[in-house]
């Protein structure tokens, strides 16, 4: 492997801001980000995702291979949570590998960001087809967990409140965010576009280094009591990540040639949803601990995946 992909990684100023989120909590630092400032970055980098994933969309053709590549992240999502459903029931109860497997079948639009800035680095560019599919991989994933859950389920009468779950995937902030910001990407003319560039280029990189220096913050807070549920769930969400983006990084070629999608793919399929999943989870199976499946996601995959997953699909990509 190029090792020099993991080292330009490794110094990244947005990696290094999570980094220094985790050192600030186990110096018991009192820095923090404003939940509210929080909670507009995260809507700017989604925008901002979004809108430009919409442009780049207006200038592709549908053609055998973008659709090929749609069917193929769809096909992921649904299969990720069901090889990592039996592999989970081993060592947990049916709500929480049904949640992990979910989780895990999903993705993460943080770590998709992320991708997005590590790709410029590149000098590659993201194609608006993998903003869709992004959007659109969310659902089929949330759907398989809560079938698992239904067919194993023991105890029948404890149904899951699977319609209320599944209309939330739908409907989840991020999901209508991303979707809706492709949407007038697209409508947008090239000089409607150049007129909010300033917001949705310039300024992106800058805010992306705070929304991570946050996650640093809330990574170290979960992860001191997620390791104490044992190892199993920390191997899992080392291993099982990368297997998955290594895996569809290689077998990517039989779909599509080009490397950047080959990784985003990659990407999407390596990363675990920490947003959308949980939220869901929270409505339609209560039993689930999120104290499980929030810390494996969001305190062990996401760092897993920026610092080696990143310049291992890249490098896989490229074969």
């Amino acid at each position: 492997m190029n090792f020099d992909l993991l080292i330009d990684n490794l110094t990244n100023p947005a990696l290094l801001f999570f980094l220094l989120g985790i050192v600030a909590i186990y110096l018991k630092s009192d820095l923090e980000i404003p939940p509210n400032s929080s909670k507009f970055i995260s809507i700017y980098l989604l925008f901002s995702i979004g809108f430009k994933g919409g442009q780049e969309l207006s200038h592709e053709s549908f053609d055998a291979e973008v659709i090929g590549t749609i069917i193929f992240g769809l096909a992921v999502s649904i299969l990720i949570p069901i090889y990592a459903f039996f592999l989970l029931r081993r060592k947990m109860s049916v709500y929480d590998a049904g949640a992990v497997a979910a989780a895990y079948g999903s993705i993460s639009a943080v770590t998709f960001v992320t991708a997005v800035s590590y790709l410029e680095i590149q000098g590659m560019t993201v194609h608006g087809h993998m903003v869709a599919l992004m959007a659109l991989m969310e659902a089929p994933a949330i759907i398989t967990g809560l079938i698992l859950i239904s067919m194993f389920n023991k105890n029948k009468s404890e149904s899951i409140n699977k319609t209320e779950a599944i209309r939330h995937s739908f409907t989840n902030g991020s999901v209508l965010l991303i979707l809706g910001s492709l949407v007038i990407g697209y409508l947008a003319t090239a000089e409607q576009a150049d007129g909010i560039k300033p917001f949705t280029t310039d300024i992106f990189k800058g805010f992306l280094a705070i929304f991570l220096l946050d996650m640093g913050i809330i990574s170290g807070r979960k992860l001191g009591s997620f390791l104490s549920n044992g190892l199993f769930p920390l191997v899992f969400a080392i291993i099982i990540p990368l297997i998955n983006g290594s895996l569809v990084a290689y077998f990517s070629q039989y779909i599509t040639p080009d490397i950047s999608s080959r990784f985003m793919l990659a990407i999407l399929a390596g990363s675990a949803s920490y947003i959308a999943v949980p939220a869901a989870m929270k409505i339609a199976v209560p039993k689930a601990n999120p104290g499980l499946f929030l810390p494996m996601a969001l305190a062990i995959t996401f760092p897993v995946n920026v610092t080696l997953g990143m310049p291992i699909y890249f490098y896989l990509a490229q074969l």
